[in-house]
């Protein structure tokens, strides 16, 4: 490594440099810049040293993400340093529009295929970087009534570390939205956990539909790591998942130049960091249920996956989440996080833990901004009258 360059980083090159700060630096950086070898070193360290894992945030799916729509949201990565090492980061954006209003403010970059919106912070210093970062959007709101942040989740050390900062510093917060999604934990074998999780009578018919379908053709599964054959496992799923609803609704990822990129360069940047890991339910070696977990330790994300809706009949999806139960059986995962969306009718007859996510809003500036701030919490925090249509 050119350590002339990662000094660059550490006191601000060329450029303007950090921001002081009470307890570190900011710098705010361009994809350019995040690219930058010295940097790149310095970013897969945090990620191992991170108290809590995003995938979301890791260099082989950010800058892939950056990409595809860094320049058009004008998305900037705010990297937080501690005695001269990156120990925080969070891509960040401002935005006039706000559910149907207009009302400019700044937060935490999240695109449509990435599910958790928690920063990187090496494990320790999450109060010192909510502290140093809400002081940064003190000094520096511009246009912005309040911080927003997406999708964090609720149990986790990064929220509650945030939690105590705003308690102790009294600064005005609410929550905009929560959601709840399937979660995988347990320590237990796969079989045990099914067991538990499903009826005698539902296990049952899992088998019958297993053993139909094997009489439509040679039934097989794979499980692969690592790079192996992965272009055309790619290619597979896309085509896969553009054949069933997703592709009649224009909402498969092949069914945009953007979508397929990332889906593509992300699925190669994991393999190539040991994060990934494909499922595959193939009926005489054709496809018909695939899956992609990103395996960040001490979690996993089930990323994507997809199903031949020519079966539906058998439910290969729900087939493929039986071998999927080998999670629990990684003594490097505790948990795996479904990315589905709340209710989802097949994942939670199977997954029976869940994880909250919160999203909420900050008041960020000074006096006449938070007072702006509150009149915004008080309206949308205010009683709902019931509706009556739903009465």
């Amino acid at each position: 490594m050119d350590m002339a360059r990662a000094d660059s980083f550490r006191t601000g090159g060329a450029g303007r440099p950090p921001a002081a700060l009470p307890h570190g630096q900011l710098r705010l950086l361009t994809l350019g810049q995040l690219s930058d070898p010295a940097f790149m070193t310095a970013w897969e360290r945090l990620v191992r040293n991170a108290g809590e894992p995003n995938p979301f945030f890791e260099p082989w799916f950010l800058l892939p993400a950056l990409r595809q729509w860094g320049d058009a949201e004008r998305v900037i990565t705010k990297a937080w340093y501690r005695d001269g090492r990156l120990t925080g980061l969070l891509p960040v954006v401002r935005s006039a529009e706000y559910y149907s209003h207009i009302v400019t403010h700044a937060k935490g970059w999240l695109h449509a295929n990435a599910f958790c919106g928690v920063p990187l912070i090496a494990a320790g210093h999450e109060d010192a970087f909510w502290r140093d970062m809400l002081a940064h959007f003190d000094r520096r709101a511009r246009r912005a009534l309040f911080l927003h942040l997406p999708l964090m989740p609720a149990e986790g050390p990064a929220n509650a570390a945030l939690e105590r900062v705003l308690t102790a510093g009294g600064r005005a917060c609410y929550p905009v939205a929560e959601e709840s999604r399937a979660l995988l934990t347990g320590q237990v074998s796969a079989e045990a956990y099914l067991q538990d999780a499903m009826s005698a009578k539902k296990r049952k018919e899992l088998r019958r539909q297993h053993n139909r379908l094997g009489e439509e053709g040679a039934l097989t599964f794979d499980r692969v790591e690592g790079g192996a054959a992965l272009a055309d496992w790619t290619a597979e799923f896309l085509v896969l998942e553009a054949g069933g609803w997703k592709g009649e609704a224009s909402s498969a990822l092949a069914s945009a130049p953007d979508t397929r990129a990332l889906f593509e360069q992300a699925l190669a940047g994991a393999a190539a960091a040991g994060r990934l890991e494909r499922l595959a339910l193939r009926l005489d070696g054709r496809a018909i249920a695939m899956l992609a977990n990103f395996i960040t330790p001490p979690g996993a994300y089930s990323f994507k996956t997809a199903f031949d809706e020519n079966y539906a009949r058998f439910s290969p999806g729900m087939l493929l989440q039986l071998e999927n139960l080998a999670l629990l059986e990684r003594p490097e995962v505790e948990w795996a996080d479904s990315c589905a969306v709340e209710g989802h009718p097949m994942i939670e007859r199977l997954w029976r833990g869940k994880r909250r996510l919160v999203s909420r809003n900050i008041a960020i500036g000074g006096p006449l901004r938070r007072a702006a701030f509150r009149l915004l919490m008080a309206y949308e925090t205010r009683p709902r009258k019931p509706d009556r249509s739903e009465a």
